[in-house]
This record gives C-alpha cells, sequence and structure tokens, in this order.
C-alpha cells in the first residue's frame, strides 16, 4: 500500500533552513517525529536545488531511522525538480505540495505518478469558488490560511489588492464542509488555537515558527500534537 492511501495530515511541520534561528533542521526535524507529527514538508526560498536535495535526503533518513517511512509523509514545496532528483537518487519522497500559481497539478500527477501525495494552496481570493469548481481528482489535501498574519511566509493569503486575507474560524468551518477532500489550516497557528482549529472539522494543522522557532521545538511539537490530539476527537 502506497503512503498516499492511508496519509495523516492532522500535525503537519513545515520547514527550511532559514526558520530555524540558525539551528540545525534535522534535530528538529527528529524531536518533530519523535512528538507524533505525521507529515513534514521541505520548503526553502534561499537553498539551492542541491541543498534542498541533501536537505530531503536527510530528512527521509532521519524519518526512516524512527521507523516511521510508512507513516510519516515527506513533501516538498513547489520544486518538482527536486522531487525528482531525489527520487532519480533513491531517496524517498512521497510527494509535492505546490500554490495554484505553480506547477500545474495534472504536470505534477504525471511526473510524479499515482502513489504520490500532491497537496494543493488554493489563492487567498478564490479560495471558496475554487474548492466548489475544481477537479480535485488529482489533489490529495487543500492547504488553506493564513489564521493570522506571518512574518514567515508574508505572502499569504494576499488578495489581488495587496491586502492581507485572514481565515475566521467560521470560514474555516465552512471549508472543512464543503471540500470534497482533506483541509489542513496554517499561517501562525499556535497551541492557543488548537481548541478551536479543531473545532472547524479541519483535517489538521501546518505550523512552521511555532515549533521552528521555538526555545524547545521537541516540547512544542509535543504540545501542539497532543492538544490536536485532544480537541479533535472532543
Amino acid at each position: 500500500m502506497s503512503i498516499r492511501e492511508n496519509f495523516d495530515i492532522s500535525a503537519y511541520f513545515v520547514v527550511g533552513p532559514e526558520n530555524t534561528k540558525g539551528r540545525t533542521v534535522l534535530p528538529i526535524i527528529k524531536d518533530v517525529i519523535d512528538a507524533g507529527f505525521s507529515c513534514v514538508q521541505i520548503r526553502s526560498k534561499v537553498a539551492s536545488a542541491r541543498e534542498l536535495i541533501e536537505l530531503t535526503r536527510a530528512a527521509a533518513d532521519v524519518i526512516a531511522q524512527a521507523g516511521k517511512s510508512d507513516e510519516v509523509a515527506l513533501l516538498v514545496d513547489d520544486r518538482l525538480d527536486v522531487v525528482l532528483a531525489a527520487r532519480k537518487q533513491g531517496i524517498k519522497v512521497d510527494g509535492i505540495h505546490v500554490g495554484q500559481s505553480d506547477i500545474p497539478v495534472d504536470v505534477c500527477r504525471e511526473y510524479l505518478g499515482d502513489d504520490s501525495i500532491i497537496g494543493l494552496s488554493a489563492r487567498a481570493h478564490e479560495l471558496f469558488d475554487y474548492i466548489k469548481t475544481a477537479d480535485v481528482s488529482q489533489i490529495d489535501y487543500f492547504g488553506a490560511g493564513p489564521l493570522h498574519e506571518t512574518s514567515t511566509k508574508p505572502d499569504c493569503g494576499l488578495d489581488m489588492d495587496g491586502k492581507v486575507i485572514t481565515r475566521s474560524f467560521n470560514d474555516l468551518t465552512k471549508l472543512a464542509k464543503i471540500s470534497p477532500i482533506p483541509v489542513v489550516v496554517g499561517g501562525g497557528v499556535k497551541l492557543a488555537d488548537i481548541p478551536q482549529l479543531a473545532a472547524t472539522g479541519a483535517d489538521g494543522f501546518f505550523v512552521v515558527s511555532a515549533v521552528a522557532g521555538a526555545d524547545d521545538p521537541g516540547q512544542a511539537a509535543g504540545e501542539l500534537a497532543a492538544a490536536w490530539k485532544k480537541y479533535r476527537q472532543a
């Protein structure tokens, strides 16, 4: 069975070297996996293709050493070239996450095959219309947000006029209800947001700074994962 048939986006960590306050990325990935996170996305706008490939290799090794290659999905943001090059080198990469203005989903599916996970972030101002009308047969989940404005990705949620649209919990409840595929929500998510976020019916949360920028990333990841499990089942 491919991980695509059984993947879990409930606790989703996005990270690149620019997010970790100068600390090494890999120990934080290990902490996150040990804390119960189920998805790791490698994302960097500053790393070269080769650096991204090596970071992806190292992340795959960390997941394998934890014995979780079949349960923790490893994705790369935006870079189809990196995913293909990594796979060519025998690195286990489970899929890709793209934005609506990145490489088209059908191209990703053609190159990556039916066993790969493909996630999509729709543009903020088109999100509801897009979810109602999109052909989701090639997509495995939607990324939605931002919940709050975030310095990690300042352009997240930009409307046509350059204003940032944040998503209310009411928005997210509606989104989770109408989406034919799972929805994961991020953008400045903090521990205090988890009870209300879990109540929206979303399938998961994603974080960058709440873990990668924490004094103790392992503790922060553990608290987030435990809170999601507690409130999502409530």
